[in-house]
């Protein structure tokens, strides 16, 4: 099987989505900047409220899955005039006020039946007759995903490193032929874009994480 093409460019996403050739089945999967002022050396991540969603809507145009604060996706649902054809809550236990994020698909259909998950309740005897042929739950609406620790070993230098088992997920439940990562970061959507073998491109404006992005793609072991 031929391997996946992963793409990574230094660069603004606002200027280089100007020139991009965006072709029928990209996607674009990310999390971007929340603007609640995380230090990314290279980007200022306390943009007025108004640029930063002119931003999002400039540069996420659907097909997208967004990954925000729930009150920040009603607002870019707001902007951009579209419903999420599907949501689903990431809760993280953790120290900090807020342990939930929002995950929505605008103008694409995920499949949940591409990824398995553990049964919740697995002493019910047909559950239990599944677990034995190998089978396990279709995705839930209801992520319980830990945060990237920084203790953990596959944490790197970025600030806010996504969880692998998050953008794995995602990936493999959208149709996509090439996933399109405005906001790479640490490039863990890239990672599991690898994972899944399928085209991405990914765009950093940071040339450190670019790096960071580089060294991951590399590696044997991916998480």
């Amino acid at each position: 099987m031929e391997k996946a093409n992963i793409e990574i460019h230094n660069e603004d996403s606002r200027v280089f989505f100007k020139n991009f050739d965006r072709k029928e089945g990209d996607v674009i999967i990310t999390d971007p900047p929340f603007n609640i002022g995380f230090h990314y050396e290279t980007y200022k991540d306390n943009l007025p409220k108004k640029e930063w969603l002119d931003m999002l809507s400039e540069v996420c145009k659907p097909p997208c899955v967004l990954i925000l604060y729930p009150e920040m996706m009603f607002e870019f649902s707001n902007k951009i005039g579209v419903f999420p054809d599907k949501c689903v809550s990431w809760v993280f236990p953790s120290n900090l006020p807020r342990q939930h994020r929002m995950i929505a698909w605008f103008g694409v259909k995920p499949d949940f039946t591409k990824v398995q998950q553990p049964y919740k309740n697995r002493n019910i005897s047909k559950i239990k007759k599944r677990i034995a042929e190998g089978k396990e739950a279709k995705l839930y609406d209801w992520w319980e995903i830990n945060m990237v620790k920084n203790t953990a070993h596959a944490k790197t230098d970025h600030p806010c490193q996504m969880p692998f088992e998050v953008m794995s997920r995602i990936v493999g439940i959208t149709p996509c032929d090439r996933v399109i990562e405005p906001f790479a970061g640490s490039g863990t959507t890239l990672v599991a874009a690898k994972e899944w073998n399928i085209d991405a491109v990914g765009v950093e404006i940071n040339p450190n994480y670019c790096n960071i992005i580089n060294d991951r793609l590399k590696q044997e072991l991916l998480f």
